[in-house]
């Protein structure tokens, strides 16, 4: 009970206030752009991602229109890619 507890802190935490929301350069040759879409729920992220010349993840952004959930699992999943490498 106190992981589910603490995972849904987190969760109310990002959706309350999220990270990097947001857009990098779209022609910058170092950042790449990804857009997904849930047709059934409506649900569309944009998640963008620089990467320097050893291929680490230096900064990474996003603008989702939907629910809480997918704002809130945008902004984690910007946090938790930031410092990885693109093939991590």
């Amino acid at each position: 009970v106190a992981l589910a507890d603490a995972v849904s802190r987190q969760v109310v935490d990002h959706y309350e206030n999220p990270r990097n929301v947001g857009s990098l350069d779209r022609n910058a040759k170092n950042v790449g752009t990804g857009l997904v879409g849930a047709p059934a729920c409506g649900d569309v992220m944009k998640l963008q991602v620089e990467v320097d010349e050893n291929g680490k993840i230096v900064d990474a952004r996003f603008k989702t229109f939907g629910c809480g959930s997918a704002i809130a699992s945008s902004s984690l999943a910007t946090e938790w890619v930031k410092g990885k490498t693109v093939r991590e």
